[in-house]
């Protein structure tokens, strides 16, 4: 698990440190792991786009100012479900977004979850489009709002290094040097100068 000391920081270095680690989700006996391939930082402070803009304070917004490395979930369209990491220290208002996963222990459950059939059965658009999304993999994952605020140090769900802490081996493309993409954050049109911030990072 990745201490707390890891979230405690600045959201953009850390947004960017996040890409090609292990985000882990154990319920029911199951444990699901996946790769993380994409994520976007928010800054509460200066940017627009993060919903605690200027210090607001409401009752949704109230986790961002939690102890870093708790869970930010919400909703989006009244339906699906957005994972984030807090960041930064207590009272500081930002956030690490999950964009995108790739799986790697499971993966059927994580289908059933998503498609409600095995991995196998999957057609090439829904393998293409499985986990490329903080919607889409918040259902694969099974990430709801009943772990919004859920504090560092879970083990119902947290980040990790390395698939080995799980005690499973690591896939040979994971050995790879990691080549990060920088670029503009997705769907923050309305956030002014905000929406040309480089915070977006992807494999």
């Amino acid at each position: 698990m990745l201490p707390q000391t890891f979230f405690d920081g600045d959201t953009v270095e850390i947004a960017r440190a996040l890409v090609g680690k292990y985000l882990v989700r154990q319920y029911g006996g199951i444990t699901l792991a996946a790769r993380v391939t994409e994520t976007e930082a928010y800054v509460g402070r200066m940017d627009k786009a993060c919903h605690a803009y200027n210090y607001r304070k409401t009752e949704r917004t109230k986790t961002l100012y939690a102890l870093p490395g708790t869970a930010y979930v919400y909703l989006i369209y009244g339906m699906h479900c957005c994972l984030n990491f807090v960041t930064e220290p207590e009272g500081e208002p930002a956030a690490v977004l999950i964009r995108g996963l790739s799986p790697r222990h499971n993966q059927d459950i994580i289908a059933e979850n998503r498609f409600h059939c095995k991995y196998a059965d999957m057609t090439a658009y829904q393998k293409k489009n499985f986990l490329n999304g903080p919607g889409k993999l918040c259902a694969g994952m099974n990430i709801d709002r009943a772990l919004n605020g859920l504090p560092h140090g879970s083990k119902e769900l947290f980040l990790c290094e390395s698939l080995e802490e799980l005690g499973l081996p690591t896939p040979p493309e994971d050995l790879e040097p990691l080549d990060i993409k920088v670029g503009k954050r997705i769907g923050i049109d309305y956030a002014e100068e905000a929406i040309d911030f480089p915070w977006r990072f992807y494999l």
